[in-house]
């Protein structure tokens, strides 16, 4: 299944719109959806060279701008949904506990999904949960994903063609490894 993703993915690398594609991708990545848009970006790189840095800019303000609607699930949905799970759960004092250290780490936890393989649209929720100040969460999301997403882009530069043979040579390992890392991702997040 993943490889058929991926051969996807490369196929809509070179299509005609895949600057949407890639937009949507990181926007939705950033409050939603599973798939990180580096899957996409780096075979985008590998087509084109020349384009890294926009695409690696597109992918950034894309993924802030998903990351600020993430932020409005938490702010705006959190009494709908959240809260009726929290006091099904009779956990309102451990929630209160976890509110009381996201205030003060937050930009910092906002910092380490941005640039990490950590679910990056859990720490944009409960930034809106917690009501974490929009101007260090900006900042924070900002600053990781732009270095996340141009050192993709200079990787892909600067290595070019090799790197899509290694990943072609060494898939089923790379598919395992980003299994892990999703999956310790989540659990990262739900330790802290």
């Amino acid at each position: 299944m993943l490889r058929k993703l991926y051969d996807w993915t490369l196929r809509l690398a070179e299509h005609r719109r895949a600057d949407w594609a890639l937009a949507g991708i990181s926007f939705a990545e950033s409050s939603f959806f599973p798939i990180p848009p580096d899957v996409l970006l780096l075979p985008m790189v590998l087509a084109n060279r020349a384009r890294a840095w926009m695409l690696a800019l597109n992918c950034t303000l894309s993924s802030v701008a998903g990351a600020l609607f993430g932020y409005a699930i938490g702010y705006y949905f959190f009494a709908l949904i959240g809260q009726p799970v929290i006091d099904f759960y009779h956990a309102g004092p451990a929630f209160e506990r976890f509110k009381t250290v996201y205030e003060s780490w937050g930009a910092w936890v906002v910092l380490a999904a941005a640039i990490s393989f950590l679910p990056f649209k859990v720490a944009t929720i409960a930034s809106g949960v917690t009501g974490l100040s929009l101007i260090p969460f900006l900042f924070a999301s900002l600053v990781g994903r732009g270095t996340r997403f141009f050192m993709v882009a200079a990787l892909a530069y600067f290595v070019g063609p090799t790197v899509r043979d290694w990943i072609d040579r060494y898939f089923n390992i790379l598919s395992i490894a980003f299994i892990a890392l999703l999956v310790l991702g989540f659990f990262a997040i739900q330790v802290l």
